[in-house]
């Protein structure tokens, strides 16, 4: 009788072949078609970027705690002036809590009397633009870029956003990449827009549909 402790190692899989690596490992292969290139650790690039972005990015990830979140509360032109001077085009009259999240904000373009609330992100990684005289609320969440799932490396895509004017985003609210929310739109309290969202109308639910018009 044959020695099972004898018995030689199952051969690897070899290394240019994803799905019987996910076979060796436990995983069920991804279906025939999908995208499985893989970058190694140290040249993954989740957010391809240009040297400029990548010091803007380190200078603004030093200098938003300081200067942009622990000024006072009325200090709204000092935010303003501060977001200028890192590329967002920001109007005069825009009022930014000081609790907001703002990540690449040279992608920010925010118009006249614009409120954003306290604790509203706005992940700027692909252009965000917010209309005139437009409110979101506290904790809502606008997100201009997402992954590309069929990808191994999981690398970022970049999608803008486009806010319309007097659009009202409620509270807790979410913006998903490639939105556009039309004028006058109204996205209710923790709804979600994962597609374009018409015009003067008020929009619930995730994701989220018109229910009815907003303004008579």
């Amino acid at each position: 009788m044959s020695d099972p402790a004898a018995a030689p190692a199952a051969a690897a899989p070899p290394a240019s072949d994803p799905a019987a690596r996910d076979v060796a490992d436990g995983m069920a292969p991804l279906p025939a078609g999908t995208r499985t290139e893989i970058a190694p650790p140290r040249q993954r690039d989740f957010l391809p970027q240009t040297v400029g972005d990548r010091v803007r990015g380190f200078l603004w990830s030093i200098a938003r705690v300081p200067l942009f979140r622990w000024s006072p509360p009325a200090a709204r032109r000092w935010r303003n002036w501060v977001l200028r001077r890192f590329g967002a085009r920001v109007h005069p009259s825009a009022f930014v809590a000081a609790s907001a999240l703002i990540e690449y904000p040279w992608n920010l373009t925010i118009a006249e009397e614009v409120v954003i609330c306290d604790h509203v992100i706005i992940n700027c990684m692909g252009e965000v633009r917010v209309g005139g005289h437009t409110r979101i609320s506290q904790f809502a969440h606008l997100c201009a870029g997402t992954h590309d799932y069929q990808r191994r490396d999981m690398r970022i895509v970049r999608s803008p956003i486009l806010v319309g004017r007097q659009v009202w985003i409620a509270a807790d609210a979410f913006v998903g990449p490639g939105v556009a929310l039309g004028d006058g739109c109204l996205l209710a309290a923790r709804s979600s827009a994962f597609h374009d969202l018409p015009g003067g109308q008020i929009c619930v639910g995730e994701p989220a549909r018109a229910v009815k018009k907003r303004f008579d």
